[in-house]
């Protein structure tokens, strides 16, 4: 259980980098595109940023408590 929560956890991590580096190229680069998707893209990095840090806070209880 410990390693599978470890392995979603750091999958949710990366999903969060790739967001974040989405929303970054898309922002610099201005344009239609980013006008109409920034505020899209800004929400999803945000839901996975939440799945990430609960699936974390959930590794680091278990492996606390030896579960």
């Amino acid at each position: 259980m410990e390693t599978t929560l470890l392995i979603l956890a750091l999958t949710a991590t990366v999903a969060v980098a790739i967001i974040l580096l989405f929303g970054i190229g898309t922002f610099t680069r201005g344009g239609d595109f980013n006008r109409r998707h920034a505020n899209k893209i800004m929400r999803w990095r945000l839901a996975a940023q939440f799945v990430a840090v609960i699936l974390i806070a959930a590794f680091v209880i278990l492996r606390g408590t030896g579960g």
